[in-house]
C-alpha cells in the first residue's frame, strides 16, 4: 500500500439553479470516501467541490425571481448547496464558487495566455442551443420534438426546444488538438474510466473535432473576456478552469504543483466536457494533463433518470433525516456498481440499512462489546493459543484491508465495501460457531472465551479503521467504545490488521437505530 502519494480528487462544480438531489450528493460521496481513504493511507491529500454560478441558466433563473443573478447565487449557495457539506457529513478540503475573486482572477490569465499563444481567435457562428445544458448542440444530441414541441428540434438530453444562436465569438482552437488526445488516450488506457466510458469518448474524437465557441454576447452574467468586454467566457469554459483556480494556479505555484494533477469524478452525461475539451485547455496552456477521468452512471429512481418533472428528484436530506448520513453514504456506494447506472429504491434502501448496517455490522459491535464488560468486566481479555477459526479471522482481516486498498486503488468502491463486509460477516459466523456465551459458563473454558473475544475485538478495530471512510459516524462512536487511542482519522489502512485493542471497553450505543417509521414508496415516473 503506497504512503506518502500526493492525491487530489474533485467533484464537479454544481449549476446552482436548482436544490442538490441524490445525483449530486452520490457524486459528492464518492469522492469524499476515496479522499478519506487516501488520507487513511497516510496520502498528502487534497478534496474539492464547489459551485458553477455563472451562464444564461442562472441569467434566467434571477430574473424569474425578480433578483440580479449576484442575489441568486448567494441565496442558493448558503441555503441548499453549502448545507449539503453538512448533510453528506463531507470532509472536503475547499468549495470553489465561480464567482470568487481568485477564480475570475485564473480565468481571465488563462484566456490571455491561450490568447497570446494564438489558440483563440474570432469568429461568426451560428448553432442550436440548449441552455439547460449550456451547449451547442452536435447533431447526434438533437431530435425531434414530440407532443406540445412536435416539429422543433429539441435536446436529447432534456426534450426541449433548442434556439438558434447567431453571434459573432471567440474560438478556441480545439480541432488542433484530435491527435494530441488519442496520443493521450492511447498511452494511458487508465486515463478515462470506466472501459465504456474511454470507447465512447475516443470513438467521439475519432470522428473530428471542431473549434469550441468560448464566448458570448447576447447576455452579461459571467467573467468578462479581459481584451474584450463586450463578450462573456463560455459557462463551461470558465468553470473547468476551477480545477486549477482553487488551488492557486499563476499565484501559489508551489501549492499548485503540489497538489496537481487531479482525479475528476463526474457524471457520465459532462464526460466529453472533462475528456475532451479540459484535456485540450490543459495542453494550449502547457499544464500536464489530470490524473484520470472517472464517468460514474446515473442513478435511476423507478427505471428513469431522476427528474422533479417526473416526481422521481429526491433530495438528499429526505434520506438522511431518516436514516442518517451513514447510512446514505454506505447504500449509494455498496448498492450500486460504481461506473454504471443503478437504481434506486426506498425499499432496497431499508432492507439493506435494516440487514447489513444495524443487524450486520451494529449488531455484531454491541454483542462483542457487551460480552467483554459481561464477562471481563470490560477489560480486554489477552489472546491465547490460536485454532484454526481464530487464525482464519486475523487472515481475513489482512485480506480485507489488502484488497480493499486495492479496489480503491481501481476507483472501485463498491468492490473495496464488499471485500471488508466479508469480514463483518465472517465475524459474525465466528461469533456464532465459537458461542461464547456458553464458554463463560465453565471456568475450564474461560481462556478459551477470552481468545475468542480478544479476536473479535481486533476484528471490530479493524472494521472502525476500514469503514471510516464509508460511515464515519458509526466508526467515531465504535472507535471511542473500543478505546481506540488517537484520532481514528490518522489511522493508517494498512496498520488496520495489526490493532491488538487498547485496554477496555466501553458500553456502547446501537450505531443504526431500529428505524420505526414508514418509508416512502419509490415514485413511479409520470406516463409509466
Amino acid at each position: 500500500m503506497p504512503d506518502g502519494s500526493s492525491f487530489y480528487v474533485t467533484t464537479p462544480i454544481f449549476y446552482v439553479n436548482d436544490v442538490p438531489h441524490i445525483g449530486h450528493a452520490y457524486t459528492e460521496v464518492a469522492a469524499d470516501v476515496l479522499a478519506r481513504w487516501h488520507r487513511q493511507r497516510g496520502d498528502r491529500t487534497w478534496s474539492l467541490t464547489g459551485t458553477d454560478e455563472h451562464g444564461q441558466k442562472i441569467l434566467r433563473s434571477a430574473t424569474a425571481n425578480g433578483v440580479t443573478p449576484k442575489e441568486w447565487t448567494d441565496r442558493l449557495v448558503k441555503e441548499a448547496w453549502e448545507p449539503l457539506l453538512e448533510t453528506l457529513n463531507l470532509a472536503n478540503d475547499d468549495f470553489i464558487r465561480t464567482t470568487e475573486e481568485r477564480h475570475e482572477r485564473c480565468v481571465s490569465r488563462f484566456l490571455n495566455d491561450l490568447n497570446e499563444a494564438g489558440y483563440i481567435y474570432s469568429s461568426e457562428f451560428e448553432a442550436l442551443y440548449c441552455v439547460g445544458c449550456e451547449e451547442f448542440k452536435p447533431e447526434s444530441e438533437i431530435v425531434k420534438g414530440t407532443g406540445a414541441f412536435e416539429g422543433e428540434k429539441v435536446c436529447a438530453i432534456h426534450s426541449k426546444p433548442l434556439e438558434l444562436l447567431q453571434e459573432t465569438n471567440y474560438f478556441f482552437r480545439l480541432s488542433e488538438f484530435q491527435d494530441r488526445l488519442l496520443e493521450l488516450y492511447e498511452s494511458r488506457p487508465d486515463f478515462i474510466q470506466p472501459a465504456a466510458a474511454r470507447n465512447e469518448v475516443m470513438s467521439f474524437v475519432r470522428s473530428g473535432l471542431k473549434d469550441l465557441s468560448i464566448s458570448r454576447t447576447t447576455f452579461d452574467w459571467g467573467v468578462k473576456v479581459p481584451w474584450d468586454e463586450s463578450h462573456v467566457v463560455y459557462v463551461w469554459f470558465d468553470a473547468l478552469l476551477n480545477y486549477i483556480s482553487a488551488i492557486g494556479y499563476g499565484e501559489a505555484d508551489e501549492k499548485f504543483n503540489a497538489t496537481w494533477p487531479a482525479l475528476h469524478i463526474v457524471g457520465k452525461d459532462i464526460l466529453r466536457f472533462h475528456a475532451v475539451i479540459w484535456p485540450a485547455m490543459l495542453m494550449a496552456a502547457g499544464i500536464p494533463a489530470p490524473a484520470g477521468i472517472f464517468g460514474h452512471g446515473w442513478l435511476l429512481v423507478g427505471g428513469e433518470k431522476m427528474s422533479k418533472s417526473k416526481l422521481t428528484g429526491i433530495e438528499p436530506t429526505q434520506i438522511t433525516d431518516v436514516f442518517g448520513s451513514d447510512a446514505f453514504r454506505y447504500y449509494f456506494m455498496r448498492a450500486i456498481h460504481f461506473g454504471q447506472d443503478g437504481s434506486f429504491s426506498w425499499e432496497d434502501l431499508s432492507a439493506r440499512y435494516q440487514a447489513e448496517l444495524a443487524n450486520g455490522f451494529g449488531n455484531l459491535a454491541s454483542r462483542v462489546i457487551a460480552m467483554v464488560i459481561k464477562y471481563f468486566d470490560g477489560a480486554v481479555p489477552e489472546l491465547g493459543e490460536l485454532t484454526a477459526a481464530d487464525q482464519a479471522i486475523i487472515d481475513r482481516t489482512n485480506t480485507a484491508a489488502t484488497k480493499a486498498d486495492a479496489a480503491i486503488e481501481r476507483i472501485a468502491i463498491d468492490d473495496a465495501i464488499a471485500e471488508i463486509w466479508k469480514l463483518v460477516d465472517e465475524l459474525n459466523g465466528y461469533i456464532t460457531e465459537q458461542e461464547p456465551w456458553v464458554l463463560a459458563k465453565n471456568e475450564e473454558t474461560k481462556p478459551r472465551l477470552a481468545t475468542v473475544l480478544a479476536t473479535a475485538i481486533q476484528g471490530l478495530g479493524a472494521l472502525a479503521i476500514l469503514l471510516n471512510p464509508i460511515t464515519p459516524i458509526a466508526c467515531e462512536k465504535l472507535w471511542q467504545a473500543l478505546g481506540g487511542e488517537g484520532s481514528l482519522a490518522e489511522q493508517r489502512i494498512a496498520d488496520a490488521a495489526n490493532w491488538k485493542g487498547a485496554g477496555r471497553v466501553e458500553k456502547l450505543a446501537a450505531l443504526f437505530p431500529r428505524i420505526d417509521q414508514e418509508v416512502p414508496e419509490t415514485p413511479t415516473p409520470k406516463g409509466a
